[in-house]
């Protein structure tokens, strides 16, 4: 066995550890006022780095994490620097050039290098639209060399496929992705085969759950850190304790064969999916390390009788729902919290909702769109406790057109904007009764309504779908629906 990680190429220009040493540790041990010393810390870093574990993961808010990865970089000789990933993660808003470019200086001078090898972007909800300038701002601030590759975090494949059709050259996608939340292997794993795009796995190790310590052990009542606590809530939604025993008794019987450990089984069956470039796993800072036990995943490989196995207890458990990163953004929310509020106050709207003079208890919105105030209409209007929404298409801003020639994608981006709409009228998608779609080309019937499934799964409005032919300018697709509010 090799004394250190293999490694992949994640782009032409960036070579990685298969397992990447992420920083989260650093919020948790600075959560109550407690700085750790930059130095010290790049003490803890620079071991892993020699061992070969020398691809760093972290994030504008993972506390002094980028201070200390900055300290290691600057102790070592450009070309022999380990590589350094970090996230912004902005509130929803207005993205102007300047405030890119800010969100991104600032990760220069915290890690104080020139260039980030790395830079992952992660947006709270797509009914803002504003995420989709804020990555082409950083893909031209990747083209300018401040940025080496650009990826996001908690994309599902709808969002992801929207932004590879509207030009943004995305290398990785980083999420959830474990024996327990099986979410990544569907269509995101599909959509990365087709794209090249390739996924950094969090999560695969439950916060520890997966190991033996919990193996045939009592339900916690009870649980302290964050990390923990976020992943008894994905346990919890698979169908509970005794499903997860399941799970863990089989990667038991299958780490025993190997001679392994669980949390080895755990991250080899993740690994093994092709679309996984690495799994990330916590760095230890000031704790017990685990890096002889991490090489043991590249020991060997699990065989048929092994997937056999996992897949008879995947069987007793219930799928999470929905897609990647809908944890941040849709009930269920799997949060440490319950809700956003451990990362927001508050998701402001894009839209704001405007009185109708003279016609007392009526609203209505505008998207801003050049042709409202010239063809005389709104973009959604409520009366009592309806909302209609007009015939909407993927028009940004107020005349671009988002992912010409790309029906499903503009789908995606048409839905969001409708929920936006029914959202800033005091409406919630679930609200909607009926929906209407028109295609310039019925045959690309599949990955529209494939959109509209995603977004109404547990709807289910009244639905219409023609072809109407001749859709002005570069749209594929016109929806518009209507609600009844509760």
């Amino acid at each position: 066995m090799s004394t250190k990680p293999p490694r992949i190429a994640l782009t032409k220009d960036l070579s990685i550890s298969r397992i990447v040493c992420g920083l989260w540790q650093v919020a948790d041990i600075e959560k109550n006022g407690t700085v750790i010393d930059p130095d010290s810390g790049a003490d803890i870093l620079q071991a892993y780095a020699r061992d070969g574990f020398d691809t760093f993961d972290m994030a504008d808010h993972y506390g002094s994490a980028e201070l200390i990865a900055g300290r290691l970089l600057s102790r070592c000789q450009i070309g022999q620097r380990p590589a350094a990933f970090t996230k912004w993660c902005p509130e929803p808003g207005p993205m102007s050039a300047e405030v890119v470019r800010r969100g991104v200086e600032e990760r220069l001078a915290r890690l104080g290098v020139d260039k980030v090898d790395l830079l992952q972007f992660h947006w709270w909800s797509f009914e803002h639209p504003a995420w989709l300038d804020a990555l082409h701002e950083m893909q031209r601030l990747r083209e300018e060399g401040l940025i080496g590759a650009l990826g996001v975090t908690n994309f599902d494949a709808g969002h992801l496929a929207l932004a590879l059709a509207d030009g943004i050259e995305i290398a990785s996608n980083q999420v959830s992705f474990s024996l327990v939340d099986r979410r990544a292997a569907g269509a995101l794993s599909t959509l990365c085969a087709e794209s090249g795009v390739k996924l950094l796995a969090y999560g695969t190790l439950c916060g520890g759950f997966l190991s033996e310590k919990w193996l045939g052990k009592p339900e916690p009542t009870s649980i302290a850190d964050w990390s923990r606590s976020k992943y008894k809530r994905f346990i919890d939604t698979a169908g509970g304790w005794a499903p997860f025993q399941s799970i863990l008794s089989a990667a038991s019987t299958i780490a025993a064969k190997h001679g392994v450990s669980i949390s080895n089984v755990a991250s080899r069956w993740v690994l093994e999916h092709q679309s996984v470039a690495a799994t990330i796993v916590g760095a230890r800072i000031g704790e017990n390390e685990h890096r002889g036990d991490n090489l043991n995943v590249f020991s060997f490989a699990l065989d048929a009788e092994d997937h056999a196995a996992l897949k008879a207890a995947f069987a007793k458990t219930q799928p999470i729902p929905g897609d990647c990163g809908d944890e941040y953004r849709k009930p269920p929310f799997l949060t440490a919290s319950g809700d956003l509020s451990h990362h927001l106050d508050a998701i402001p709207s894009v839209y704001s909702a405007q009185p109708v003079p003279g016609r007392p208890g009526r609203l209505r919105v505008s998207s801003g769109s050049v042709w409202e105030p010239i063809a005389g209409y709104s973009r959604a209007v409520r009366i009592d406790n309806r909302i209609v929404v007009s015939g909407t298409t993927a028009t940004h801003g107020a005349d671009r057109c988002v992912a010409p020639g790309n029906a499903g994608a503009q789908a995606t981006y048409i839905l969001d904007k409708i929920a936006a709409s029914i959202s800033a009228l005091g409406g919630r998608m679930e609200d909607v009764i009926r929906t209407r779609i028109y295609l310039r080309d019925a045959n690309q019937w599949e990955p529209v309504s494939r959109a509209h499934g995603r977004a109404f799964a547990t709807v289910l409005p009244a639905n219409t779908l023609i072809e109407a032919g001749g859709l002005i300018g570069d749209y594929e697709v016109e929806i518009e629906a209507e609600a009844i509010c509760d």
